[in-house]
């Protein structure tokens, strides 16, 4: 469980889920995709309740060799028409993680309607700032141009991250049109536009030293490598803010150790000063990571989940 003293939610808190039968319903164990559709069945079957369907590995980018996956979370009974989409990006400092962080984000998303894509992304590790922004809108631009396929409404598609993983859909949110930030990761004529963005713990301006621990700095330096100082502005969501930024939900905890409560104040006000449609929730909890928290899970979904739906409207079209 993630603590106060932890600098970003790892393995262990992204893995928690609220509840107990969504759990075994999205586990992601290393099996035959095959087998793992069938034990969700069977269980759905004795529990009477329906199963998300997860289609694992899917390639989404690529950069020459390399090549980045996430996996789709379909929700049980697929309706007639589309549905909205979300993209779920995982925390981890910009240095650690993989596509299974936010897998109960998104298994929680395709219980509720939505088709939601986890993805995987470039640590800082691999590739400095603006790589994993560029990931980000590639996952997208993936979504949107195969939307008739999985069942998206192309017009309705959001993303969801916490803390790093927060960053960097607030930048999706603030960056649209912006070509240096798109990348060369595949579906080059189709927009990494967003309806809807929902920002958990984030950090907004990256140029910011006042209460922040070394865990922050050491991570913002790892994330943006050289040269440091010349690019903290443009790998900052709240330099980009303008009047077409996506509509953009934050909740952030009063408390929060790591990301400072007034980053999200100042990130709100600055949206609001352009005319951009922005809302922060403060959430009660003495914790950095409070999204995977089995306390804390239902009150965070219940807000994410009814943001989604105010915002991401579903076209009453047949496919």
């Amino acid at each position: 469980m993630s603590t106060a003293a932890e600098p970003f939610p790892r393995r262990a808190t992204h893995g928690l889920v609220a509840f107990a039968a969504l759990a075994s319903l999205l586990s992601v164990a290393a099996c035959g995709q095959e087998q793992l559709a069938a034990e969700a069945e069977a269980r759905a079957r004795r529990w009477g309740i329906p199963a998300a369907q997860i289609v694992h590995n899917v390639v989404y980018a690529e950069y020459g060799q390399r090549r980045l996956m996430l996996d789709l979370y379909l929700p049980p009974n697929r309706p007639a028409i589309a549905r909205p989409g979300v993209i779920a990006v995982r925390g981890g400092a910009w240095q650690e993680g993989d596509k299974e962080f936010f897998g109960y984000i998104a298994g929680q998303l395709a219980m509720e309607g939505f088709v939601a894509a986890s993805i995987q992304y470039r640590t800082a590790k691999e590739a400095k700032f603006p790589a994993a922004v560029q990931d980000v809108k590639a996952a997208v631009r993936w979504m949107r141009a195969h939307a008739a396929e999985y069942g998206v409404d192309p017009d309705a598609i959001g993303a969801i991250g916490g803390s790093a993983g927060a960053h960097l859909v607030a930048m999706l949110a603030t960056t649209g049109g912006m070509k240096e930030f798109e990348g060369d990761g595949g579906n080059p004529l189709v927009s990494s536009d967003v309806e809807a963005v929902v920002a958990m713990g984030g950090g907004y301006d990256l140029r910011w030293k006042d209460g922040v621990g070394p865990e922050f700095i050491e991570a913002v330096r790892g994330f943006i490598g050289e040269p440091f100082e010349a690019n903290l502005a443009a790998a900052s969501p709240l330099t980009h803010v303008s009047r077409r930024s996506s509509p953009l939900l934050m909740l952030h905890s009063r408390a929060d150790p790591l990301a400072p409560f007034q980053q999200a104040v100042d990130m709100e006000q600055r949206y609001r000063r352009e005319g951009a449609p922005a809302t922060l929730i403060p959430i009660d909890a003495p914790m950095h990571g409070f999204w995977g928290s089995p306390r804390y899970f239902p009150e965070t979904s219940k807000r994410f989940v009814g943001f989604f739906r105010k915002t991401l409207r579903v076209r009453e079209t047949q496919r």
